[in-house]
């Protein structure tokens, strides 16, 4: 009589045990897509009907590789990126990251693929302790900022710079406008690490330190090209292109206007060691106040095609071609 009672009983146990489990499983699982909102709440499991309040409530509890939307306008907080994942702010609403004091966000996935998309950074430049960075690519494979506004950082708006040696990290910005930073957009690997980056339907306008600046001198080369894109009313150099003896650099321009910045409107350096080429077509250079073009070193510079030039022209020394 007594084996039916203990068997009766561990079934019991066993039972009660999976029921827990089941309960418990659900609580840690990760959804391929998730939600944020301005009246949302971290303590949600970020569903659509339950969103959370913040971008960094939600990626812990999305699946890596998958979508974080923003369901109506707010203000989501800054993020450390770990991972491959997708943020859409979603179109026509503020889907933003205020920050003081920090990046807006910082890219450190290594091997991942993160895209930023219809999302606000601001840097709160006014408000006396600014944003430092507004994108901070630190480690990745690919990244994509598209259809972002980054305004208001006291470094830069978009920080290109990846450290990993023997590796090429890909990022594409487009139809995003970095403004009212202390400096634009910078690419700048380091430790042998290499960028290829695309730049399309952008402007970097108004900025402090200089629009779009591509620096080799980290050790880490770079190719660049930029196209139907705007680098003005900058305090310092629309392109600034610069190598380094372990980082060489070839940027490519086209339908690209640089006017009226407070120095060069392109730059081409390789003081530095290394080869810098850069070649300029269908472009508008004006009455950028430190000449149009300078040339440092034996840097090549390529102009073709239908440029126009107007206001200081500067000189031409080393290697410029102009067709």
């Amino acid at each position: 009589m007594s084996t039916p009672k203990k068997v009766t009983l561990l079934s019991w146990l066993l039972g009660a045990l999976f029921v827990a489990g089941a309960a418990i499983t659900p609580a840690h699982a990760q959804a391929t897509r998730t939600w944020v909102s301005g009246v949302g709440d971290d303590a949600n499991p970020c569903s659509r009907t339950a969103p959370c309040k913040t971008w960094a409530g939600a990626i812990a509890k999305t699946l890596t590789g998958g979508e974080i939307d923003a369901l109506d306008p707010g203000g989501f907080g800054a993020l450390t990126i770990t991972k491959s994942i997708t943020l859409d702010g979603g179109g026509g609403i503020v889907a933003s990251a205020l920050v003081q004091g920090t990046p807006g966000m910082t890219i450190a996935a290594p091997g991942s693929v993160v895209i930023l998309r219809n999302i606000r950074f601001n840097g709160l430049i006014n408000s006396g302790t600014a944003g430092t960075t507004g994108v901070n690519i630190s480690n990745a494979a690919r990244v994509v900022i598209e259809k972002c506004d980054v305004f208001g950082f006291g470094s830069t708006g978009i920080l290109v710079a990846p450290s990993t040696a023997s590796t090429t990290t890909f990022v594409k910005i487009q139809d995003t406008n970095v403004n009212n930073n202390a400096g634009g957009i910078s690419i700048k690997p380091t430790g042998g690490n290499a960028v290829q980056a695309q730049i399309r339907h952008t402007s970097a306008d108004n900025n402090v330190n200089g629009g779009i600046r591509v620096d080799g001198t980290g050790g880490g080369p770079s190719m660049v090209s930029i196209a139907d894109s705007s680098s003005s009313l900058n305090g310092a150099d629309g392109l600034n292109v610069l190598s380094g003896s372990s980082g060489n650099v070839a940027v490519d321009v086209q339908r690209t206007v640089f006017g009226e910045n407070a120095a060069i409107g392109v730059s081409a350096s390789n003081s530095n060691g290394g080869t810098v080429t850069i070649t300029v077509g269908d472009s508008i250079l004006s009455y950028n106040a430190g000449n149009a073009w300078a040339i440092v070193g034996s840097a090549t510079l390529l102009s073709f095609k239908n440029n126009q030039v107007t206001g200081p022209t500067g000189s031409a020394p080393g290697t410029a071609t102009f067709q």
